[in-house]
């Protein structure tokens, strides 16, 4: 952490803050050099008049303080919250009232949205909500009507759905004009998504609404204090899929922010550890969450609520329950040797208040007997303690780890080696074997679940393992990572200041916005549209629009069109060249290669990007026969590799002609089978970006995409082309 006195007062700072359930965690980064420059921890205030916003302004006061930074120094304020996804956990939410626009069958198809009524929550509770028709949309006064028969019904935020408002939304938006001539909130399925599927659609945009009121106050709290404050920073808000966005668009869509605390761990991980093809793992006390990060970007898939899938784009995030905390269980005896390691966890020494073992003065585990106890009502009567006659302590995959010495100092989770050595040596002579054989087979059941979700995420997403990173994060990030990859034969590491990787991902994330159409035949200038409309969206909430990266997606057994936008604001976009050298470059391709420094071939380079590689056959007998494949990596200018091929060509245009050029190329690199034509899978470095055109299957899209990257480079820039043969 920087000394405050040695910071030049100048120095723009960003600012993350994460609302957990228990702790609010702020941190304060410098906007230059990405440093880390203080931290600080307070109670997440639930039951305060203000909620979660009390405990965001007295963070973020005590932070400035702490750091020594004005107001008027912060030029980026962001926080992520839980409050969305509690609320829904939890059955608090806003009773909604759905108002069905449409007549003949239209109206029997909004009328069966009556049924939003019986989805379950996670609690238990249903979705309260209230319903009423609409025949007459154009009627500003029947409008009206329907909005009032809902709201005397108890209503407290209003739905508007109609069939086919992706196609027209004028219904839709009638029964928006009458919420806001009640002063009622309201949100309308065309809003939510451009996606067909009445059901669903409505689905998401009732689960959005009963959000809606207590995000909006929150929303007004905080943006009340902030300029009370003098900060005139745009506060943004983090999104679920592991980007930001304006507090405009959360008061819109606020059910963005559900699930975006695990979406702010990885991105601190995408962004501060600077992975590009990985698994991130964020553990806590109780459980670990696991997502990916594949040729650096994040994975998203629809995600369900309530049991039900919805249109809201989450991150792919798999969690199991264990944790630093996860409580050691036994089976058989406990004194003769004739005990077994039967399980880890779910339950946690926090869950059972009880301390770690580790945590203990090694003096008061003198004597100590091991016992098995019912943590709570219910729980088998398996859980390992030692017991001093005084008091109880934990056995934990955290006292595991530091037994073996697996937690480097300083870490959060490090505790006195002696004293969890002396933890485990009960358990060893139980299992019949010593301290660090103990610790082994509790680290090795307690990742044992962990390694299978991470190898079908490797097996899901095709992950290339010989680039494949395991990163931790959170409090218990060195308690699982370090033994897993070990045991997976993965390279691994734990990030810098795993502790409060949230909130530095919340700090680092960039502007993102998804739109996705679907778009029967879809043409180019469809296809463009869809881009454009992504990349305007995340300027209007304050991206730079000369860094925007725009990645396009182009199913045409689904007729989808998605579009993913993510932009940098002003102070993320800074210049970060020439932190490495050639040698620095080439010795990390090498490595990610597995060859010598001296065997990569230098393919291009601009000035930010080099491009490295090798050719080589397959390996094994059959390898002999087969052809040379060019294997390439690309590294940034601070030695990180960004992009990996394992079959491709690469080609350097001159951006004037660079638009004839690749079409040529892309017809020369279409394969043709019994599937059609399949254009090879193409990226563009210009400049400081990599323009993504993987994800688009026809060759004319392909080619219309690339002009517009292209169109906006000067003539004479060189333009690195990459495209790789689809298998």
């Amino acid at each position: 952490m920087s000394d405050p006195a040695a910071r030049s007062a100048r120095d723009p700072v960003r600012v993350g803050i994460d609302v957990g359930g228990t702790f609010t965690d702020a941190v304060a980064v410098s906007a230059t050099s990405f440093e880390l420059l203080g931290q600080v921890k307070v109670p997440t205030s639930h039951d305060h008049p203000d909620g979660v916003a009390h405990g965001i302004m007295t963070a973020l006061e005590r932070l400035l303080t702490e750091v020594g930074v004005d107001a008027a120094d912060v030029g980026f304020l962001a926080h992520g919250t839980t409050q969305a996804t509690n609320a829904l956990l939890e059955g608090d939410v806003a009773t909604i009232g759905v108002v069905g626009v449409g007549t003949g069958y239209d109206a029997f198809a909004v009328g069966r949205l009556r049924s939003l009524g019986r989805l379950r929550l996670d609690s238990g509770h249903r979705l309260p909500v209230r319903y009423a028709a609409l025949r007459r949309p154009g009627d500003p006064e029947a409008a009206l009507a329907a909005v009032d028969a809902v709201t005397a019904a108890g209503a407290e935020v209003v739905v508007a759905a109609e069939p086919f408002s992706v196609d027209d939304s004028e219904g839709e938006r009638a029964v928006l004009a009458a919420a806001a001539r009640r002063g009622v909130p309201a949100t309308a399925t065309h809003e939510i998504t451009r996606l067909y599927g009445l059901a669903k659609r409505a689905r998401t945009a009732a689960l959005n609404a009963g959000v809606m009121p207590r995000m909006l106050q929150t929303a007004d709290l905080v943006e009340r204090s902030i300029l009370k404050a003098g900060i005139t920073a745009p506060l943004m808000v983090m999104r679920c899929d592991g980007g930001v966005m304006s507090l405009g668009e959360t008061r819109k869509r606020p059910l963005l922010t559900v699930l975006s605390g695990p979406a702010a761990g990885v991105a601190g991980a995408l962004m501060g550890e600077r992975i590009s093809e990985g698994v991130f793992l964020e553990t806590g006390g109780t459980s670990t969450d696991i997502s990916v990060i594949r040729r650096g970007r994040v994975q998203i898939r629809h995600a369900e609520l309530g049991g039900k899938e919805t249109y809201l784009s989450a991150l792919d995030v798999r969690t199991v329950g264990v944790g630093g905390g996860s409580i050691v269980r036994l089976g058989g005896g406990t004194e003769d040797g004739a005990a077994a390691l039967t399980q880890v966890g779910p339950r946690s020494a926090h869950i059972a208040g009880l301390p770690y073992a580790c945590f203990a003065d090694p003096a008061e585990l003198d004597g100590a007997r091991l016992l098995r106890i019912s943590p709570l009502d219910g729980d088998s009567a398996d859980h390992a303690v030692l017991d001093n006659g005084t008091r109880r302590f934990a056995l934990t995959v955290t006292c595991a780890a530091n037994a073996l010495g697996r937690v480097p100092a300083g870490d959060y989770a490090r505790a006195d080696p002696r004293a969890a050595r002396a933890a485990l040596a009960p358990l060893a002579r139980a299992l019949g074997t010593d301290v660090d054989g103990a610790a082994r087979a509790v680290l090795d059941r307690a990742t044992e679940r962990v390694a299978s979700v991470v190898d079908a995420l490797v097996r899901d997403y095709a992950l290339d393992r010989s680039v494949c990173t395991l990163v931790g994060g959170g409090g218990g990030a060195a308690t699982i990572t370090p033994h897993l990859g070990e045991r997976m034969g993965l390279r691994s590491r734990i990030a810098a200041h795993s502790e409060v990787i949230s909130p530095l991902g919340v700090a680092l994330a960039l502007v993102r916005e998804s739109v996705e159409r679907i778009i029967p035949a879809a043409t180019h200038a469809d296809v463009l549209a869809v881009r454009a409309e992504a990349e305007e969206a995340v300027v209007a909430q304050g991206a730079d629009p000369d860094g925007v990266e725009v990645d396009v997606t182009v199913d045409p057994q689904r007729n989808l069109v998605t579009a993913v936008a993510t932009g940098a604001t002003e102070l993320r976009a800074k210049d970060r060249t020439a932190a490495v050298g050639a040698a620095g470059a080439r010795a990390a391709a090498a490595a990610s290669l597995g060859a010598d420094a001296g065997e990569l071939v230098e393919y291009a380079a601009n000035g930010r990007y080099r491009v490295l590689g090798l050719l080589r056959r397959p390996p094994g007998l059959f390898g002999r026969l087969a052809r040379e494949r060019r294997h390439i990596r690309v590294v940034d200018g601070e030695g990180v590799v960004r992009l990996h091929n394992g079959d491709a060509e690469v080609d350097t245009l001159v951006a004037g002609q660079a638009e004839g050029r690749l079409r040529d190329l892309v017809e020369e690199r279409t394969a043709y089978g019994d599937g059609g034509a399949v254009p090879p899978a193409t990226w563009l470095l210009l400049g400081t970006k990599i323009a993504d055109l993987s994800g688009v299957m026809d060759a004319g899209h392909l080619v219309a995409l690339a002009g517009t990257e292209i169109g906006r480079r000067s003539p004479d820039e060189k333009v690195i082309a990459i495209m790789e043969r689809r298998r």
